[in-house]
């Protein structure tokens, strides 16, 4: 019984940590990364579609991205769709290929970036603690019905704290090796 719950909790919080890391690729650093259009969506025949869905994404030298579209028609709604984004960048396209020349980033915008993975960490550290006292909630309810003994509940919400802080250590690292990451020259 509460085994289940705290294997539910560890999962949930790893799926959390997932979640920030995908969320954290998308953020731009100094180098060429194709997940940084993971969140630009193309309207493709009046659907929004992923650009990796119409495209070929790769990356031939660290400061760019190129798209090829396997559809060449696509290849206005793609400059399109990354132009309204909010990436910051100019397509260049020849017709057949589109180049995203990834500029080098000002101190300014390195900071408003470490901002932004610090909110995105901040948020995701929230998350974990929200599962950890829902977790330690259905512990107490457990044992309120009789159903473990005190001990038993004792040690579960101690492994949940446990759980806890190795998972917000996890994020924390996360975190650190991105503001690095962003603040590189």
């Amino acid at each position: 019984m509460v085994n289940d719950i705290l294997n539910e909790a560890d999962s949930k919080m790893h799926k959390t940590v997932e979640v920030l890391r995908k969320d954290l690729a998308t953020v731009r650093a100094g180098r060429a990364n194709p997940a940084i259009l993971d969140k630009v969506t193309v309207d493709y025949y009046g659907t929004p579609t992923p650009i990796n869905q119409l495209a070929n994404i790769s990356v031939p030298d660290p400061r760019m991205i190129t798209i090829q579209p396997w559809d060449k028609s696509s290849i206005k709604d793609i400059e399109k769709a990354i132009l309204k984004s909010d990436l910051g960048l100019n397509p260049s396209n020849d017709g057949i290929v589109i180049r995203l020349s990834i500029p080098q980033l000002t101190a300014d915008r390195r900071a408003e970036l470490v901002k932004t993975v610090k909110k995105k960490g901040e948020d995701a550290k929230i998350a974990i603690r929200n599962i950890r006292r829902e977790v330690i909630d259905d512990i107490k309810q457990v044992e309120k019905e009789k159903l473990v003994s005190e001990d038993d509940a004792k040690k579960a919400q101690e492994k949940a704290q446990k759980l806890t802080d190795k998972i917000i250590k996890d994020i924390e690292d996360i975190l650190e090796k991105k503001e690095k990451e962003v603040m590189e020259v």
